[in-house]
């Protein structure tokens, strides 16, 4: 059911389009058949009337429906109003017998459904109008903003219109799961269909790719390659699967973005990017990967402190999308006041997993650690109770996966060791600690750290 929506005129604005008729016929629908309240009850909600009184009697019906078993009929219905203020006996019972008396029969109750909820949505667009004008009109936001504003605005209302009820599970076999099956085994079809690759195959083989809505959390302790991998992984989306990545860092630069991927495409030590001191030979593979990058749809945005709403906006501009990676989740604001932290956050993944939903694409975040990682003994894998500042990321996230290189740790506490003894620094390990899709398991990977890429371990085995 749609969330209601904020942009709705008052009633008493004489040029909002309504239609007291269907309204009517709605209410008087109910009263001469109850049943009906089923129905209307997954398809509208109160601020859908536009009279009051029609939104108090609506609400008055549907209160008694979820009280469960209360009967509902002409004078329980009157009596209730009663008891709520709404209406005394005399007005009440005259205004409930005219709306028993407007509709002769329930059997057109869908039609008259649709029309309340159309001028409902066309109210919306007009209350919508009215404050992007008064906006614009103070000049209460920057440019920018404003249109960030206007474009959630109509989207809002847009995405309130898709309201879907209760379907078998025939149909969804037969409509929706067998002939996404014909796709994808149907070559010309397939990709379309098929998780994005991460180009990590055994990765791949666990949680079949990175697939549409899917919010997918990567953590990390900082300094374990967060980043080299999310970028790894829109490399190999955008130049090797050919799709569209939209990459929004909050933290490093576009430039130094470019420079890491530079530096795993043209295998050429990131040191030497940032001191020009190449050889001819490195310049001619410089040259080769900044090809390859260049025609490949890769999109960068380093806003700091970007809100999900803010996202959305930028993504909507762009002709296509296929997948949407953040860098990372502690530097996103919340769109909303929120009295801590914990609140914050939680608003902030339920808006990342929103967002995947809406817009059908997958969208990996990069998330830090906490300390605890560090202070247990001798292991010091990563688990899901180690994601920082809320256990709704855990919640929200359909698939949730942890960086975990050993010689990280020994190389930090245990520098007396004899090297023999040491974890190899060439070891590293992706645990995947939650898959909604299906089971968890670790993947081993080997990590190049001149480079700052990650490779399948098979490769170098």
């Amino acid at each position: 059911m749609a969330e209601k929506l904020n942009y709705l005129p008052d009633s008493g604005n004489i040029n909002a389009p309504y239609s007291i008729d269907a309204e009517q016929a709605v209410l008087g629908a109910i009263i001469i058949d109850p049943d009906c309240l089923n129905l209307v009850a997954t398809q509208i909600k109160e601020e859908y009337f536009y009279l009051k009184e029609h939104r108090e009697i609506y609400k008055t019906l549907r209160g008694m429906l979820e009280m469960g078993g209360k009967a509902i009929d002409f004078i329980s219905l009157l009596e209730q109003l009663k008891r709520n203020g709404v209406y005394d006996e005399a007005g009440g019972k005259a205004y409930l017998t005219k709306l028993a008396q407007v509709v002769p029969t329930s059997k057109n109750i869908a039609t008259y459904v649709d029309l309340v909820k159309d001028r409902y949505y066309a109210r919306a667009l007009l209350g919508a109008a009215e404050t992007i004008i008064t906006n614009v009109n103070e000049n209460l936001l920057d440019p920018a903003l404003l249109l960030d504003h206007a474009e959630q605005a109509i989207y809002d209302i847009r995405q309130g219109r898709d309201v879907s009820g209760l379907v078998h599970i025939g149909k969804v076999i037969e409509e929706e799961t067998y002939a996404r099956l014909t796709k994808i085994t149907d070559p010309e079809t397939a990709e379309d269909f098929k998780g994005i690759p991460t180009g990590i195959s055994a990765l791949d083989r666990v949680i079949t790719g990175l697939n549409k809505s899917d919010l997918i959390i990567l953590g990390a302790r900082p300094g374990m390659g967060k980043t080299s991998f999310a970028l790894n992984i829109a490399r190999h989306a955008a130049v090797n699967a050919k799709k569209t990545v939209c990459f929004f860092s909050l933290e490093m630069t576009r430039d130094q973005l470019a420079q890491r991927m530079l530096s795993n495409e043209a295998s050429i030590e990131s040191e030497k990017l940032r001191t020009g001191e190449l050889s001819t030979d490195e310049w001619t593979r410089l040259a080769q990967a900044g090809t390859n990058l260049a025609s490949a749809q890769i999109y960068f945005d380093e806003t700091s402190g970007i809100t999900v709403p803010e996202m959305k906006a930028k993504l909507r501009r762009m002709p296509k999308v296929d997948l949407v990676v953040v860098d990372y989740l502690g530097l996103m604001q919340s769109a909303k006041k929120t009295e801590n932290r914990v609140q914050e956050v939680s608003e902030i993944t339920r808006n990342l997993k929103g967002m995947a939903k809406e817009l059908n694409v997958p969208v990996l975040a990069c998330a830090q650690l906490s300390r605890g990682t560090e202070a247990r003994g001798k292991s010091h894998r990563p688990a899901l109770a180690d994601l920082r500042e809320s256990g709704s990321i855990e919640q929200d996230a359909d698939i949730v996966m942890f960086i975990y290189r050993e010689n990280y740790y020994k190389s930090e506490t245990d520098e007396n060791t004899n090297p023999e003894n040491m974890p190899d620094p060439n070891k590293a390990e992706i645990i995947v600690a939650k898959n909604r899709h299906g089971s968890v398991d670790t993947v081993e990977l080997h990590w190049d750290g001149k480079y700052t890429r990650f490779a399948s371990q098979e490769v170098f085995r």
